[in-house]
């Protein structure tokens, strides 16, 4: 890798570290109503958006460590691609569904907006921008696991502990099944099988560039 190149990299890693750090003291110092799907303190880890960033803020301080000891980045490709999927899928959302739907000012609040819109740019433009090794097929499936994970772990809370009251006090808080358990599992289908798409969208334009 070239010495343009690393000092991209440290450049826009620790950009990305910076901002997970300020979204998550943003975040652990909001009220709920200062910003949409949003609890208090800690329990704002519940949510999809605040994992996948504050996941892929601790990839790019991995990433930031690797070159600091001059190791290969390249091994930890895989989950680079995991991260940019998933602040791919939370920015999407809120960008073309959310957004036009109970409008932008709410989701692009304190934290929310670090979470909803600056880290996830940050990371998709280092992700596509940072030329490295092309990426085997098999990238994409581990890609998608974190995903897959989530909706797994937010399904056997409901089932375990029953969808509960109104917000917040919900276990359904993404109200999936509103519209009742059969259109639930489809969307709980769906979300992985979209990170998966998302993730052989990124490792063409990766390995197109690379």
């Amino acid at each position: 890798m070239s010495r343009k190149n690393t000092t991209s990299e440290i450049i826009f890693n620790l950009v990305i570290v910076l901002l997970a750090v300020t979204g998550i003291i943003l975040m652990l110092t909001s009220y709920p109503e200062e910003g949409a799907l949003q609890s208090s303190g800690l329990e704002n880890f519940k949510f999809y958006t605040v994992l996948t960033n504050v996941f892929c803020g601790i990839i790019a301080l991995v990433q930031l460590i690797f070159i600091l000891l001059k190791k290969d980045t390249d091994k930890i490709r895989v989950l680079k691609l995991a991260a940019v999927v998933g602040v791919a899928i939370t920015f999407a959302v809120v960008a073309f569904m959310f957004g036009p739907l109970y409008g932008y000012p709410q989701f692009y609040k304190r934290g929310n907006l670090f979470f909803h819109l600056i880290e996830p740019l940050a990371a998709i433009a280092e992700f596509i921008l940072i030329r490295r090794e092309k990426m085997p097929f098999r990238y994409t499936v581990f890609a998608a696991i974190p995903t897959l994970l989530y909706g797994i772990g937010y399904l056997l809370n409901i089932l375990i502990n029953g969808i509960g009251g109104p917000w917040p006090y919900t276990n359904d808080f993404y109200a999936f099944l509103s519209w009742g358990w059969p259109v639930g599992i489809a969307i709980f289908t769906g979300i992985p099988l979209t990170a998966f798409a998302v993730a052989c969208v990124f490792r063409a334009i990766s390995n197109k560039r690379s």
